[in-house]
């Protein structure tokens, strides 16, 4: 939440939990959606969350009244991710239709809808700036989307294995992937090329990774590199100019800070 006090979280029970940090207990439960609730993502106003499931609907959850404000209907398979598009009241998602489709949230209808995966897609994000979309599929590609041409810039060969995340950096020029090989990837967004080697999820050692200059900095005597499927990658937003990014590492075993 963008207050740092609360925490908004899915679940394969169907409902939505929003969690106080001081009070370490659940505030309130949605139970809109019919289905496994797949993501969530909160609006920078921090008054409403959107979430996505396996019901084939994203909804507009109102933190205030705690009731649903809209249902967006339209895709035809599991809607696995859903963003906010940056400065704007649009919902983004992805789903198992093969499509990205952009939504208002004021008026719940589709305003745009991007094709061109070949499979399932399992996660979307918007850069900084609100201008363009990464979307990752079950076949190990990630694509690029200009927002306002409704157009696709990119295509990127990640993998033969399934990209399961995909995250802009915040200037905007790297995508980083997750996938089921375990392997971290770095690209440039402008030519498309792998930047760096791949980054492991290191299970039995916490790392500190620092992703602009691709150094691993082990805080353990013992390491062992275990191949897992990896989930989910996020970077933080550095507090300085002079620091650097971070990112946090989800495996089908443990979440990893680095």
């Amino acid at each position: 939440h963008p207050s740092g006090t609360h925490l908004v979280t899915s679940s394969g029970d169907k409902t939505v939990k929003i969690w106080d940090f001081a009070a370490a207990s659940c505030t309130h439960t949605f139970t809109d959606h019919t289905q496994a609730v797949w993501d969530v993502a909160c609006h920078y106003s921090g008054d409403f969350i959107a979430s996505c499931g396996m019901d084939h609907t994203a909804r507009l959850l109102d933190i205030n009244s705690g009731r649903c404000r809209q249902t967006f209907r339209g895709h035809v398979d599991s809607v696995n991710s859903i963003v906010w598009q940056p400065y704007t009241n649009n919902v983004c998602t992805g789903s198992g239709d093969k499509t990205i489709s952009i939504w208002d949230a004021r008026s719940g209808l589709c305003v745009q809808t991007f094709y061109g995966h070949l499979n399932a897609v399992s996660n979307i994000c918007c850069n900084a700036r609100g201008d363009s979309l990464a979307s990752c599929d079950a076949d190990g590609v990630v694509k690029l989307w200009d927002i306002r041409m409704v157009a696709e810039i990119g295509t990127i060969e990640v993998s033969q294995h399934p990209v399961n995340c995909c995250r802009f950096d915040r200037s905007g020029k790297r995508v980083i992937t997750a996938s089921d090989d375990a392997v971290i990837r770095s690209f440039n967004t402008l030519d498309k090329s792998l930047i760096g080697k791949s980054l492991y999820t290191l299970l039995l050692s916490l790392y500190t990774v620092d992703v602009l200059s691709d150094s691993i900095f082990s805080l353990s005597k013992h390491i062992k590199r275990t191949k897992k499927k990896l989930f989910a990658v996020y970077l933080t937003t550095p507090l300085t100019s002079n620091s650097s990014s971070y990112m946090c590492v989800v495996s089908h075993r443990r979440v990893t800070w680095s």
